[in-house]
């Protein structure tokens, strides 16, 4: 669910696209109990330009399932990379 969202979220930042800048943004998160997301940050980026369009992104995330141990809701970090590539 989450790649599906930030498929059909992303939009290239302008200036990195002239400026030909593509890299991976890697985010962290935590999946709350209730489903939200929380505790956003940028572990590592190579422009700030794509960094904020990798927040966006993930600001926008819809309520997730939380996942369950012993048959409960958990909190659960979360870590992935955001790729910006150019065609």
């Amino acid at each position: 669910m989450i790649f599906m969202h930030i498929n059909k979220t992303v939009r290239y930042p302008e200036i990195a696209e002239e400026m030909r800048i593509q890299g991976k943004v890697y985010m962290r998160f935590a999946i709350e109990k209730d489903g939200s997301i929380t505790n956003i940050e940028v572990l590592r980026s190579p422009d700030r330009n794509i960094e904020k369009e990798a927040l966006r992104i993930i600001n926008k995330l819809p309520k997730m399932t939380p996942r369950k141990q012993i048959g409960l809701p958990i909190r659960v970090p979360f870590s992935i990379p955001i790729t910006f590539k150019l065609n």
